[in-house]
């Protein structure tokens, strides 16, 4: 395993002239940019982490594999939230420090290398292709991993990653469609990647959810279903970032086949890959707290059923995501990079579609305040 060079499109200091304009307009930026939570930590995870600040956790080495009650409320968590039996899987899991890491990591940690190929969607999560490079495996994009036809017959393909519900797009891939990718993977000898990091962000069911209702979820790699009752092969990533805005926290896991699992968290030892004790019982508190997550996930729906009415009177072909945080929207002038100044005449900061894959869509983000969401809705209205 050793880091090589890598190239991409995903440079932030590009939108920075677009940023400058937007903050001259009166009242100031508006930045639908970036996914990065703005709402308060759930006070239960808050707790959680002072009360071990200075527990044996904090003051000796943490577990690479995560601490017994950490592993037993991510495993009740499986079963409670997506309906999923770990162990009946012959499945186990690991946490990381944060999803984007583990991402980063995954082709190295897989021991892939020249003359291996990773399929991903074309449209998607930067971070996938760089983690590909960084393991000098070669990035073969597709514009649906579900058309398994247009990768189980390349030379090389050794894993698959999927994004459901995606970034940018918020398409989610039912689960006739996850259990074709597995079952093509399968027949190769590749493994399933699947980043499911907005699966409680699913708005194919009713958008408020009420106290002690089971919170919708996006289809799951792991589902007995999809995966004929079978965790080999797969691996499924989740984060508590988008779900309990922990982003700054870098709380995140890995869950799947088991031998594989054991393998990377051997490696992760060494190599000081270790969630922190005190996170490790913030995380415990945020996988157990769903009311937390009732309450963000329609925070969420609010803001992006705003957005996207106030995107389609200024003119974008918007629609609300099956799932996500992102409104992903075809330019108005057809590239990205003029819609963006456009934007910023407006105060306006939207991310460029280019970053992700597709030059001619921009991707608008509802990390954003309910002040700066009014503001946003105020703007595209008046300039409509």
């Amino acid at each position: 395993m050793g880091f090589h060079s890598f190239r991409s499109p995903y440079d932030w200091s590009r939108i920075d002239p677009y940023r400058r304009r937007a903050e001259q307009c009166p009242g100031g930026l508006v930045d639908l940019s970036v996914g990065s939570p703005v709402d308060p930590v759930p006070r239960s995870v808050k707790e959680a982490l002072a009360a071990a600040a200075d527990d044996g956790q904090a003051r000796g080495y943490p577990k690479t594999t995560g601490d017994g009650p950490l592993r037993q409320a991510a495993t009740d968590w499986f079963r409670r939230c997506r309906g999923i039996d770990l162990d009946a899987l012959g499945a186990d899991l690991v946490p990381t420090v944060g999803s984007k890491e583990a991402v980063a990591l995954m082709a190295s940690l897989l021991h892939l290398g020249p003359g291996d190929r990773v399929v991903q969607p074309r449209v998607s999560y930067p971070t996938y292709a760089i983690g590909t490079q960084l393991a000098r495996a070669q990035v073969t994009t597709v514009d649906d991993p579900a058309d398994t036809d247009s990768w189980m017959n390349l030379p090389g393909v050794r894993a698959i990653w999927i994004n459901s519900p995606g970034n940018p797009s918020g398409r989610i891939i039912d689960r006739a469609g996850l259990a074709k990718i597995v079952r093509a993977a399968r027949s190769i000898g590749a493994t399933v990647l699947s980043d499911e990091c907005y699966a409680l962000l699913d708005w194919s069911e009713p958008d408020q959810v009420g106290r002690n209702a089971q919170i919708p979820a996006s289809p799951c790699i792991l589902e007995s279903e999809v995966c004929g009752g079978d965790a080999s092969g797969i691996l499924c990533l989740y984060s508590m970032s988008k779900q309990s805005n922990m982003a700054g926290y870098r709380a995140a896991l890995v869950a799947g086949d088991a031998q594989l699992v054991k393998a990377m968290t051997a490696y992760r030892k060494q190599v000081g890959l270790i969630v922190p004790g005190p996170v490790q019982r913030a995380m415990r508190a945020a996988l157990e707290d769903d009311e937390a997550v009732r309450v963000q996930r329609n925070i969420y729906a609010r803001r992006l059923h705003a957005l996207d009415e106030a995107l389609s009177s200024y003119g974008y072909d918007a629609v609300m995501p099956q799932g996500g945080l992102y409104i992903w929207a075809p330019a108005r002038s057809g590239d990205c990079w003029a819609d963006m100044a456009d934007l910023s005449r407006l105060g306006i900061l939207a991310s460029p579609g280019e970053f992700y894959g597709d030059g001619h869509y921009l991707r608008f983000s509802s990390t954003i305040t309910d002040e700066q969401l009014e503001l946003a809705v105020g703007r595209l209205h008046s300039a409509a």
